[in-house]
């Protein structure tokens, strides 16, 4: 019996210095002193404060890696954001995305490395360098989700809808988690000297596994449904193009729109001071244009105060391959790139001449010109003139969003789609001959679309770039949706996680009984 004792210390010796090495930075090769789990030492409560700490930052971390994650689809706007607050641009983003991802995966290294060693019957003594880690990783994840609670909270919206896609795979990572973890509460249980101590360790874990079991009761997503119920797939409007392929609001980026098969194309439109509309979504010139090579002393100058003959002097292409806007942009060929570097500010008539020729539909934001321009009150009639005089374009292509003077533009061109930014009751819509509502995707709601659907008023959603997203916006009934991805989106040929309701009843019974028959199997062990 020694001997046998002998040997199994000596055969754990070379796993145990490992990861005692790596958890405690202890490497030095004799048996550490053991406690055998469920049974309490002198210093078991700094041991269970420790493990608390690690519990805690591993949560937020995992949390706050979720939601930014999901979060990426408005990645673009929280730099441009950024940029509005610093004068520069930069990637923050994927900074953030990064460090997420790396201190996630330190924290759970850890965890690892502490069941394996309370597995091991060893005391868990953690190293001063990973408490000050696990603190790093918990201040970084709380600081985060306080500042987007603070500065975004419209991107909790996002993740709520995120669940509407991700909650039947989220509710089978956790059993699958409860599983893993059903080793270790059942080692404690069973070597526990006192029944307190093993309804103490077991109570809990079964409380919540029970709780896992059941989420689905209450569970909804409008990609589950029945086969045949799915409308069909939403047209893509270019949100200023293809802005991940060229530089936003030129004529390159809406050409990339259409050789993608994009639908519609959407754009911003000011007016310069000498009464000529063209395309710019910033109040400046500064992020889009080379204005601090050329007029450096202008360059916080409102774009709508400078003359069309000054406006298309500037470069308006070369910042897109100095930036790079967005996080997860494909590289250009030499050809894309030439011709990103020759692009110039592009004007209304131009843009709507375009849009005619491939027969797309515009929308466009109208922002009325700063006090002091010439044409503050006249910017809507010399915008119906572009239209209906100078591009010619057919008129049903036309959705107009600007609700100022509607029923002025009504009169003028009747043929025009009305759109509107806001929900509305449907007798307000039908009344001021509304047929489309603009909506951020944040509001998206199957059942509001629908009931707008019964009165021939159709929905578009804006900016949705991610396949999930879009996906959500296909079972929810949307009619179009403006995008930065329309070579991306295109391929989407199907919603993602589309499945029947039998097919999700089946997949939920069938988790929960392997995870019952597993975890009975690892206590019986």
């Amino acid at each position: 019996v020694v001997r046998r004792r002998l040997l199994q210390r000596y055969e754990h010796q070379p796993f145990i210095s490992c990861l005692a090495g790596f958890y405690s930075c202890r490497w030095k090769r004799y048996q550490r002193q053991r406690t055998e789990p469920g049974k309490c030492c002198c210093k078991m409560v700094n041991q269970l404060k420790t493990s608390t700490d690690m519990n805690v930052s591993f949560c937020f971390s995992l949390v706050f890696l979720y939601i930014w994650c999901e979060g990426k689809n408005d990645y673009n706007n929280f730099d441009w954001y950024n940029y509005g607050n610093t004068g520069f641009w930069f990637l923050w983003s994927l900074v953030i995305l990064i460090l997420a991802a790396i201190f996630f995966t330190y924290i759970s290294l850890l965890l690892v490395l502490a069941m394996c060693l309370l597995a091991e019957g060893q005391q868990l003594y953690l190293h001063w360098s990973h408490k000050i880690g696990t603190f790093l990783v918990l201040g970084f994840s709380i600081a985060c989700l306080f500042t987007l609670t603070v500065l975004w909270r419209q991107h909790w919206k996002t993740v709520r809808l995120s669940f509407q896609i991700t909650a039947p795979y989220l509710h089978i990572g956790a059993i699958a988690i409860m599983v893993l973890l059903s080793w270790p509460v059942a080692l404690h249980a069973i070597r526990a000297d006192k029944k307190v101590i093993q309804v103490i360790i077991i109570g809990p874990y079964l409380a919540i596994l029970l709780f896992l079991f059941l989420i689905p009761l209450g569970m909804y997503s409008p990609c589950i449904r029945e086969t045949g119920t799915l409308g069909p797939k939403p047209a893509l409007i270019g949100h200023r193009g293809a802005p991940m392929l060229a530089p936003e609001n030129t004529e390159m980026s809406f050409q990339k729109t259409i050789e993608h098969g994009g639908d519609g194309l959407e754009t911003d439109v000011t007016i310069s001071y000498d009464g000529v509309p063209f395309l710019m979504h910033d109040d400046t010139l500064k992020r889009t244009t080379n204005i601090k090579e050329v007029y450096p002393n202008d360059t916080a100058q409102n774009a709508a105060f400078f003359s069309w003959d000054t406006l298309e002097k500037l470069n308006a292409g070369t910042w897109f391959l100095k930036d790079k806007p967005f996080s997860f942009m494909g590289s250009l060929s030499k050809a894309d790139q030439n011709q990103a570097m020759n692009q110039s500010i592009y004007k209304l008539s131009n843009f709507l001449r375009l849009a005619d020729s491939h027969n797309k539909l515009v929308i466009f934001d109208l922002y009325r010109p700063p006090e002091k321009h010439p044409y503050r009150n006249l910017w809507i009639s010399r915008t119906l003139e572009v239209i209906l005089k100078e591009s010619r374009i057919r008129p049903h292509l036309v959705l107009w969003l600007n609700n100022h003077m509607r029923s002025f533009v009504q009169s003028v061109a009747p043929g025009f789609q009305h759109t509107i930014g806001s929900k509305i009751p449907v007798e307000d819509l039908i009344k001021n001959n509304i047929v489309k509502l603009n909506l951020v995707y944040t509001e998206m709601s199957s059942e509001d679309i629908r009931k707008y659907a019964e009165s021939n008023i159709t929905t578009n959603l804006y900016v949705v770039n991610e396949p999930w997203l879009f996906s959500l916006a296909w079972c929810s009934g949307a009619h179009s949706v403006t995008t930065n991805a329309v070579h991306l989106l295109k391929n989407v040929n199907q919603p993602l996680f589309l499945m029947t309701p039998q097919q999700y009843n089946i997949m939920w019974i069938l988790t929960d009984l392997t995870s019952v028959l597993l975890i009975s199997l690892i206590f019986a062990l």
